[in-house]
């Protein structure tokens, strides 16, 4: 009896937009946070400050996945279009390249030949864009997805830094920012492991050294060139 298959390579494209999100809007705002905290600035311009890194930054997010991801989709469509070009121009040719990739993948020559032109038969550019290019409808970039997954996710990690900005005085800001922080840091890292099937221990300890490293940066900055009003 068949049953559907789950398998976590099928979250790649959303997974790694949403954690680059989220711990982007994490670590950025709170950094700006800690950093302006540190310069001796009251509340409400932390606040003002944190509110302009959070949308200023989710559109800066949602851009630049876009144009990077669309640039990954122009490349397969590109390859898609000159393999399409190819089948066409010389199809046994084809064939004969597709039946040395399963050869090379451990099938003898004979059964690598009648796979392939059984698989060129069925579809041939969709046999040739997985197996020759490396195309797959799962792995395929999705440029809208992308934006979109990363300009969410960064808003819902930047308004957590922002969150505590609000319940705490500008005096507790500097230890209440920075312990929260790195505590949505360490469960960020750890929903990521869960859905990606890694290690929670890796995962959650990469995000916090890496956010702690610059949270600790940029409040120096602040302390150095800041002045006390």
């Amino acid at each position: 009896m068949r049953h559907p298959e789950r398998h976590r390579t099928q979250r790649i494209g959303w997974l790694r937009a949403a954690v680059l999100g989220a711990n982007d809007g994490i670590v950025s705002t709170a950094s700006l946070v800690l950093g302006i905290a540190a310069a001796g600035v009251d509340s409400q311009g932390i606040l003002l400050a944190g509110v302009a890194g959070l949308v200023a930054g989710a559109m800066s997010m949602a851009a630049g996945e876009y144009v990077s991801v669309s640039s990954q989709a122009d490349t397969e469509k590109a390859d898609l279009t000159r393999e399409s070009e190819e089948l066409a121009a010389g199809p046994e040719q084809e064939q004969a390249e597709l039946a040395a990739i399963y050869v090379k993948r451990g099938l003898d020559p004979a059964l690598a030949s009648t796979v392939a032109r059984q698989l060129m038969q069925h579809d041939a550019l969709g046999a040739h864009a997985r197996d020759e290019l490396g195309i797959s409808e799962v792995l395929t970039a999705r440029p809208i997805q992308a934006a979109l997954a990363s300009a969410g996710t960064f808003s819902v990690g930047a308004f957590l830094p922002l969150l505590i900005v609000m319940l705490f005085p500008a005096s507790a800001l500097m230890w209440a920012v920075s312990g929260s922080s790195l505590l949505f840091l360490a469960l960020l890292g750890s929903l990521s492991a869960k859905a990606g099937g890694a290690s929670v221990i890796v995962a959650a300890s990469r995000v916090t050294f890496w956010g702690a490293l610059a949270m600790a940066l940029t409040a120096g900055v602040g302390a150095l060139f800041g002045v006390t009003t």
